[in-house]
């Protein structure tokens, strides 16, 4: 059995083309995580929930979305392993 989770339209289409366009101008760690903070702290849902969407919904590259993915997921691993220590 297959399980479809269907989180809704959080953005209309004009704010989910700036979204888009946004992940696709940052381009360091450093932006990324810069930018999943701010982003968080001002909206209900994670920009991970955002990003998987847009991955499902073909929005975005899987290039792109696993770039921004694995670099979140790297911070908060190495943020848990320094509170680990």
């Amino acid at each position: 059995m297959t399980l479809s989770i269907n989180i809704g339209n959080f953005f209309n289409d004009s704010a989910s083309h700036a979204l888009v366009d946004e992940l696709r101008k940052k381009t360091t760690e450093k932006e990324i995580l810069e930018f999943e903070v701010k982003f968080n702290s001002k909206n209900e849902k994670n920009l991970h929930v955002y990003i998987c969407r847009f991955l499902k919904n073909r929005s975005i590259s899987r290039a792109l979305a696993s770039k921004w993915l694995i670099t979140m997921i790297n911070n908060k691993e190495s943020e848990i392993n320094n509170l680990k220590n």
